[in-house]
């Protein structure tokens, strides 16, 4: 595809023939990283999308915020009838409601970052295609937009806790750090997923059905200690097993999660960096494939 230059008229003080300034703005060419400087300087829009999500998802709504815990809540119900009680599945000596309700949080954060993202560049394309603004805003709106859901969900944890008398260890301190690994992996592969479904609409259908089929491949209704010691690198290679081990690490203070932590962060930087990489690369043709 022909690459276009576009030129963008700013206001501002004349120049010395009386003309305005004018700023041109060049298509990217190679693999180039994301420009940090420019989104920084763009971060008053950024704060603007990541709210505009939030109270889209809740307009016109009956229950709201309510949402944010009815979810994880009832996928917690859900998961303890058949895994808990049923199955037998162990928990590390945890009971097994909190158990599954610690791992769901990281969970639901990780996978509505990644579908929001995902089609984020579709959903957009009307505000693509008349200004200019550092294209990887969108998706890193869309991962943040659901930290609220996961502040709100949090606190029936607390409550949980508080009910079964489970104290926080000192790890707990590692919680922001897994957070924040959470949100990585779930903008590393969501940048990837949102360049390419804006050229193969595809994706927003097959994202939600990975993330789903993902879920059992990640330790969220059974406990990581149950996959043998020779297998937990290759485990790790899961970058949600590390973060969801960790969370029931730093806050319920279950077995801590050695290699399978380590491989996983690795893991996310990589991804994030790939995706960053790619995004850049093939976001001077969004707004003709949107």
């Amino acid at each position: 595809m022909t690459e276009k230059l576009t030129v963008q008229v700013t206001a501002g003080p004349a120049n010395a023939i009386g003309k305005p300034p004018v700023t041109v703005i060049e298509p990217t060419r190679g693999w180039l990283p994301i420009d940090l400087r420019e989104l920084w300087e763009f971060r008053d829009l950024l704060y603007f999308f990541t709210w505009r999500d939030i109270k889209v998802r809740y307009k016109q709504t009956f229950l709201g915020f309510a949402w944010a815990v009815i979810q994880p809540f009832l996928a917690m119900v859900i998961f303890t009838v058949f895994f808990g009680l049923l199955a037998k599945l162990p928990s590390d000596g945890i009971p097994y409601p909190i158990f599954a309700y610690a791992a769901l949080l990281p969970w639901t954060l990780f996978s509505e970052s990644l579908t929001r993202s995902t089609s984020s560049m579709v959903m957009n394309a009307n505000i693509l295609k008349k200004v200019y603004f550092p294209r990887v805003a969108l998706p890193i709106s869309s991962v943040l937009s659901p930290l609220l859901d996961f502040g709100i969900a949090f606190t029936i944890l607390i409550l949980m806790m508080g009910y079964y008398a489970i104290t926080p260890t000192f790890n707990v301190i590692w919680l922001p750090a897994l957070i924040l690994l959470t949100l990585v992996t779930s903008l590393g592969i969501g940048l990837w997923t949102s360049a390419l479904n804006a050229m193969y609409r595809d994706f927003q259908y097959v994202v939600p059905f990975i993330v789903q089929i993902w879920m059992y491949a990640s330790p969220v209704v059974y406990s990581a200690s149950m996959i043998p010691e020779q297998y937990r690198f290759l485990y790790g290679l899961n970058p949600m097993a590390g973060v969801i081990e960790g969370f029931r690490w730093a806050l319920l203070g279950s077995e801590a999660p050695g290699s399978v932590m380590v491989v996983s962060v690795v893991i996310s930087i990589l991804i994030l960096i790939s995706g960053a990489f790619f995004f850049r690369r093939m976001e001077k043709t969004f707004a003709d494939e949107v």
